[in-house]
C-alpha cells in the first residue's frame, strides 16, 4: 500500500504550465465575476417575472442539482475528448443560458435556464481543474490549485457588489454581462493553453481509450470525504448566513460586505495556502483547516455582536484557503492521466451534493432554531473529518516525497484495477 512512486511528470505535456495556470485563473475570474453578479437580486427578479416563492426555490436549487448530475460525466468527457473542449463548451453553455434569461420565458423556463447555467459552470470547473492536474508537476500543484481558487473567489468578491448596485428593473444588464464575461473567459483558454501538446488523456498516457472503471485509491477517497465535509458547511452558509445576519439586525449593505470580507482573505491566502501544500504535510493542513471551519461554524449562531461575526467570517476564509489546495493536491497524486477528469468530476460532485443537501435542510432547521443548521452542518463535517486519518494514513503527505517514489500508482484499494 505504501510503496514508493516514480517521479510524476507533468502529464499534460504543457511546455509552460505557469502560463497555463495564469490563463485558467483569469478564465475562472471572468466566469465567476459575471456568474456571481446575478445572485444578489435573482430571487427578486424571478418574483417580478411571476414566479412564486416555491418556484424561486426550485430555480436556485436547479443550479446545484444540474451540477451534481453533470460533473462526473463532464470529467469522463474531458478524459475522452480533451479538457480544453469541455472547458470552452461549459463556458459557452453558461453564456447562452445567461443571455436566454433576457427572453420572456415562463417560470418553468427559468428553472431550465438556471439548470443549464449549472451544467455550464460545473463542466467548466471540472475541466479547468483537470487541466491543472495534468499539466503541473505534483511538487507545484498546490500553488496552481490555489491560483485557480483565488480567481474564483476574486470574481465572487467583485461580482455581487456590482450586481447589488443595479436595480431589479435593470437586472437584464447583469444577465447580459454574465453572458459576455463567460464568452470572454474563453479567450484566455484559447490563447494561454495553445502550447498543450497532448490535451487528450489517452494521448498523454499512450493508450487508446479511457478505462471503463475508475481506479480507487486512498488519496482520492480522503479528498472526496474532505470535499463533502466542506460542502456541508458551505451549504449552511448558502441558505442561512443571510438569515442569521438579518436576525442580528444587519443592514443589506452589511450582508453584502460580509461575503466580500470572506472572499478577500481567501484571495489573499489562496496562493500562500498552495505553497504550504507544496512544502508541508497536506494531510494535516487539510484536517487542520477543516477543524478550524468546524469551530467557526459551531460558534456563529451564538455570537450576538454583528461586527465580530463579519470579522470571524473573514478569518475562517484563511482556513478554507489552506484546506482546498491541500485536498486537491492529494486528490490527484495517485491517479493515472486517463482518470484526472473523472477524479475532478467526483470531487466537484461530492462537494456540490453536500452543498445542495445542507442548503435544502438549512432553512427548515433555521425555522426551528437559529443555531440548529450551524450545529448540524458542523456535526456532519466533524463526523466526516474523523474518517480522514483512516483514509489518508498510508498516503505520502508531502508532495516532494510522493513525487519521488518508485512505483507509479500506489495506495490502490483492493479490486480497483480499473480495466
Amino acid at each position: 500500500m505504501d510503496e514508493p512512486m516514480t517521479p510524476e511528470p507533468p502529464v499534460g505535456g504543457h511546455r509552460d504550465p505557469d502560463r497555463l495556470v495564469r490563463a485558467l485563473a483569469l478564465t475562472t475570474f471572468l466566469q465567476w465575476f459575471g456568474a456571481s453578479a446575478i445572485l444578489p437580486l435573482l430571487p427578486v427578479y424571478l418574483r417580478q417575472r411571476g414566479g412564486s416563492d416555491a418556484v424561486v426555490g426550485e430555480v436556485m436549487a436547479a443550479f446545484y442539482a444540474a451540477g451534481v448530475l453533470v460533473q462526473y460525466p463532464a470529467g469522463w468527457l474531458a478524459d475522452r475528448v480533451g479538457r480544453r473542449p469541455v472547458l470552452i463548451g461549459g463556458l459557452i453553455v453558461y453564456a447562452g443560458a445567461s443571455l436566454a434569461f433576457l427572453a420572456p420565458v415562463s417560470p418553468v423556463g427559468d428553472i431550465g435556464l438556471r439548470a443549464l447555467q449549472g451544467v455550464g459552470a460545473g463542466s467548466a470547473e471540472v475541466a479547468s481543474l483537470a487541466l491543472v492536474s495534468g499539466a503541473v508537476s505534483l511538487e507545484r500543484r498546490g500553488r496552481a490549485f490555489g491560483s485557480i481558487y483565488r480567481g474564483q473567489l476574486a470574481g465572487m468578491a467583485v461580482g455581487p457588489l456590482l450586481g447589488s448596485l443595479v436595480s431589479v428593473r435593470s437586472l437584464g444588464v447583469v444577465f447580459a454581462l454574465a453572458g459576455v464575461t463567460s464568452i470572454a473567459a474563453c479567450l484566455p483558454v484559447l490563447v494561454g493553453t495553445h502550447l498543450a501538446t497532448a490535451d487528450r488523456a489517452q494521448s498523454v498516457a499512450g493508450t487508446t481509450g479511457v478505462p471503463r472503471r475508475l481506479r480507487l485509491n486512498r488519496s482520492m477517497i480522503g479528498s472526496l470525504i474532505a470535499a463533502a465535509a466542506l460542502g456541508l458547511m458551505i451549504g449552511v452558509y448558502e441558505s442561512c448566513w443571510t438569515l442569521l445576519l438579518h436576525h442580528r439586525h444587519a443592514a443589506d449593505w452589511q450582508i453584502g460586505l460580509s461575503w466580500t470580507l470572506f472572499a478577500v482573505p481567501f484571495v489573499v491566502m489562496a496562493k500562500p495556502g498552495g505553497w504550504l501544500a507544496d512544502h508541508f504535510d497536506r494531510r494535516w493542513l487539510a484536517v487542520g483547516g477543516l477543524m478550524s471551519s468546524i469551530a467557526f461554524c459551531t460558534s456563529y449562531a451564538f455570537i450576538d455582536d454583528l461586527p465580530l461575526l463579519l470579522v470571524l467570517g473573514g478569518i475562517e476564509a484563511v482556513g478554507m484557503a489552506i484546506t482546498l489546495p491541500a485536498a486537491q493536491s492529494l486528490l490527484t497524486q495517485s491517479s493515472r492521466p486517463t482518470e484526472l477528469g473523472r477524479v475532478q468530476g467526483l470531487f466537484a460532485a461530492s462537494e456540490t451534493t453536500s452543498i445542495a443537501l445542507s442548503a435544502a435542510c438549512g432553512g427548515v432547521l433555521f425555522a426551528l432554531a437559529t443555531w440548529a443548521p450551524f450545529m448540524a452542518g458542523a456535526a456532519g463535517a466533524a463526523a466526516l473529518t474523523v474518517l480522514l486519518p483512516f483514509a489518508w494514513g498510508p498516503v505520502a503527505g508531502r508532495a516532494t516525497v510522493a513525487a519521488g517514489r518508485s512505483e507509479p500508482y500506489p495506495e490502490l484499494l483492493p479490486g480497483s484495477s480499473g480495466t
